[in-house]
């Protein structure tokens, strides 16, 4: 199974979108955003880029976990990936990301109540 984007609301009525790999499970989390088009446009940004090694950056937390951040062509952030244990399983998420960012699956949970 491939996998899926999910757009919610946030509380404060802001909109996030994540990415969830075929087993349900978050791979690269949005911002918030005051439009729920502007999350949309996030996920089009998403399905361009996530195929791009380039568009990858490496990082590691003070907490010393290693996690990525998926950039558009203007290096804007368009998503951040959860911490992880160890590069080689971040390295796996950047891998997941680029497999399952293309689908055109949208779940829109931001109407739900």
């Amino acid at each position: 199974m491939s996998g899926w984007y999910e757009i919610s609301k946030a509380n404060d009525g802001q909109y996030r979108f994540v990415l969830k790999a075929g087993n349900g499970e978050i791979i690269l989390t949005s911002e918030l955003y005051k439009a729920k088009a502007s999350a949309e446009n996030g996920i089009a940004s998403v399905q361009k880029n996530s195929t791009d090694d380039a568009r990858y950056e490496k990082l590691t937390a003070k907490n010393d976990k290693p996690y990525f951040n998926l950039k558009a062509a203007n290096h804007q952030i368009i998503g951040t990936s959860q911490f992880y244990a160890s590069e080689q399983s971040r390295d796996k998420g950047i891998e997941s990301v680029k497999n399952n960012g293309a689908t055109t699956t949208v779940k829109d949970l931001s109407s739900v109540d």
